[in-house]
């Protein structure tokens, strides 16, 4: 099972660690719009930058570059993600998918009921998504501070959670927050999309033409009026996952080429500069390297390090910069509903779905994983920071509504979070991992 378990932990071990740098970027960000630089802090992200090209202009504030040009890059490899664990990983049969499937489910339609319910009659009302989603990085950072006890089963349970839960945040963007649709952009883009899908299943693959054809579909996308990052999700479905060299041919044939390199700096007479030779061998063996890893794994594991200590930093410190004020100016309604659909909505609805999938006995709970300890991943799922921060964005345009939703985003997430902390902490048992 080590070969299963090691990719999984090496994601969690990513995912932890990077939490530590966006909760930084994020009180950061709080702490500089609340001191005497908060003008000039944010104001800096709301400065243009255009790009002017012959029949071209494309012109936004640098926080809609990063939300719309960065984040797609996120949600690349989030599609990345879904796309292997829906064909190899967590989500690929029915028995293992089928809890956080249900978990997921419920994780997004009581926190929108909920919401609905509360904020009925008052401003705001189109926000409904911003309870729904699941920040997985700050999830799996409140695991690890926890250490070995936590339940390898709890980590996965919660990472497959938080997968399909985005996906549904990707469906809501797309079908929910996509407005004044220019659809021949969005049927040019499709056509792009589905001519390398088709290519994808021949297993024809080359990063210049994916890339290109990747670009012209965010642009399309960008000018279309459905929200750019969907074409990060849509381009990560079209890379193959196959890949062209087994890894016992890998071995043999690299261990060849080690073998043959070694024989000629045995007989070169210039151990400095490298012989033709040896500048042959290098280069099939890297083209070996390249063959045997899946042009998927390939950028998901390039990509990901970018993402998490870069990408999502960068959006916390552009995003998570609200002036905290408690007076008439803020809709305080709008903040106090968002922060109770994000814990007591997820709570309730991750827990419910989740116990009634496993009394109906179509899931089962993970191995060494308790319904007490349930209620904590429960209140977890209610962190939903990086995600619920997007939306925010798209829900809202008035200042006054975007600056009170943030403040609910990030008081329902740090109780979430805490909340989960506690409760998984008085439910785990010493020894147990």
């Amino acid at each position: 099972m080590k070969f299963i378990k090691e990719p999984i932990n090496q994601f969690i071990r990513l995912e932890t660690s990077s939490s530590i740098i966006l909760f930084s970027a994020s009180i950061l960000a709080v702490v500089l719009a609340n001191s005497p630089l908060g003008p000039d802090f944010l104001g800096f992200w709301k400065e243009y930058i255009s790009i002017n090209l012959p029949g071209f202009e494309l012109s936004k504030p640098l926080y809609k570059w990063i939300n719309d040009g960065l984040m797609a890059i996120f949600f690349f490899v989030i599609g990345l993600e879904i796309k292997r664990e829906i064909l190899t990983g967590e989500l690929s049969h029915i028995k293992k998918a089928s809890l956080p499937l249900f978990a997921a489910i419920g994780g997004m339609i009581i926190p929108a009921t909920l919401f609905t319910v509360l904020n009925s009659g008052n401003a705001g009302g189109e926000g409904w998504g911003i309870p729904m989603a699941a920040d997985i990085a700050f999830s799996l950072g409140i695991l690890t501070m926890l250490g070995k006890r936590v339940p390898a089963g709890m980590k996965v349970f919660l990472m497959a959670f938080a997968i399909i839960d985005d996906l549904g945040a990707v469906l809501v963007i797309a079908f929910f927050y996509s407005t004044n649709l220019i659809w021949s952009n969005i049927f040019i883009g499709l056509g792009i999309v589905a001519v390398l899908m088709l290519l994808s299943h021949f297993n024809y693959y080359s990063r210049y033409l994916f890339f290109i054809a990747g670009l012209a579909v965010w642009v399309l996308f960008l000018k279309s009026g459905i929200h750019a990052t969907i074409a990060g999700v849509l381009m990560a479905l079209t890379i193959p996952l196959n890949r062209k060299t087994d890894t016992r041919l890998f071995y043999n044939r690299s261990k060849e080429l080690l073998d043959k390199f070694l024989e000629d700096c045995d007989t070169g007479e210039n151990k400095t500069v490298l012989s033709k030779k040896q500048l042959h061998t290098i280069d099939e063996l890297e083209e070996l390297t390249e063959t045997t890893t899946s042009p998927l794994q390939h950028l998901e594991h390039n990509l990901h390090g970018w993402v998490s200590y870069l990408i999502m930093p960068v959006f916390a410190l552009a995003n998570a910069g609200v002036i905290f004020n408690f007076s008439g100016d803020s809709n305080i309604a709008l903040s106090v509903n968002i922060t109770l659909s994000m814990i007591i909505g997820n709570v309730i609805g991750i827990f419910l779905f989740s116990w009634l999938s496993i009394k109906l006995k179509i899931s089962e709970l993970p191995e060494n994983v308790n319904f007490k300890q349930l209620i904590g991943v429960s209140f977890l799922g209610g962190l939903g920071f990086t995600m619920s921060l997007f939306i925010n964005n798209l829900a809202y345009t008035d200042p006054v509504l975007v600056d009170s939703a943030k403040m609910g985003i990030l008081i329902g997430s740090l109780i979430a979070g805490t909340l989960g902390y506690i409760t998984i902490r008085m439910t785990i048992k010493p020894g147990v991992s």
